[in-house]
């Protein structure tokens, strides 16, 4: 690919170490952005740089854990006070939690895991991103979501619950930064063939799947395609929204 969308910007995405983070940090870094990857795997992130600077990259990264305020705060000052600026904040970082299992049969810790690591991390990032996007007046910033957030996925409670909410948080802030030059939208897929998948039972995986039209999962370039555009500045007039990526299972 030879456009630069992003040269000269400076990105965070959580969870690019692995999965769709690691697909939407590459093209960024790809198309030419300064791309800082925060995630909990040390080996991970250690690995996302060594392969980027073999490509030729700019590739950065920092150990954090999105569930805690303190953490987050600390990253992105340290992002902003190396760099002198943030562009674009990709919260990818998420977990699936419990699956087929009914909510009379859910412990409340694996609710609360699932709500801290989701929802929490990504009111975090974005309350530390916007601080740093508003003196500059400019700033892309694009929450993960998922399909499941918008339609409920049965068995999977604390996920859809939790996504549901990063929509809303999404669709929030987008409206309250709408004059500041500050985007903010969601993104939400169905199914994407990723390691997340690993975490969950094949009859909830063939049950997503059969209710996409298309009869398939998402791929990862799928997924960092609409991303990168989502956080380029062509996409000036969009912000508190949540684009599906659904292979027609496009919902409201």
């Amino acid at each position: 690919m030879s456009e630069q969308r992003f040269t000269d910007q400076v990105a965070i995405v959580t969870g690019g170490a692995s999965g769709i983070g690691r697909a939407i940090a590459d093209r960024l870094a790809r198309e030419g952005a300064l791309v800082v990857t925060l995630d909990l795997d040390q080996a991970g992130i250690d690995r996302v740089v060594a392969e980027g600077a073999a490509m030729g990259w700019r590739c950065e990264g920092q150990r954090v854990d999105i569930t805690d305020d303190a953490s987050v705060a600390s990253a992105v000052s340290a992002v902003v006070a190396r760099h002198g600026r943030l562009d674009i904040a990709v919260n990818s970082a998420g977990i699936a939690g419990p699956t087929s299992i009914k909510i009379a049969d859910v412990a409340v810790e694996d609710f609360d895991r699932v709500y801290r690591i989701n929802l929490r991390g990504a009111f975090l990032i974005t309350k530390h991103a916007v601080r740093a996007m508003t003196a500059r007046g400019y700033g892309r910033i694009l929450l993960v979501a998922s399909i499941a957030g918008k339609e409920g996925n049965p068995g999977m409670v604390p996920y859809s619950a939790s996504k549901a909410g990063v929509i809303g948080l999404a669709k929030s802030v987008g409206k309250e930064y709408a004059e500041s030059g500050i985007t903010v939208n969601a993104l939400a897929p169905a199914v994407i063939r990723t390691k997340l998948l690993e975490q969950m039972d094949q009859r909830q995986i063939d049950y997503m799947t059969s209710k996409i039209p298309m009869q398939r999962t998402g791929t990862l370039d799928e997924v960092a395609a609409l991303a990168c555009w989502i956080v380029s500045r062509e996409a000036s007039f969009n912000t508190g929204s949540c684009f599906d990526l659904s292979g027609g299972r496009a919902t409201y």
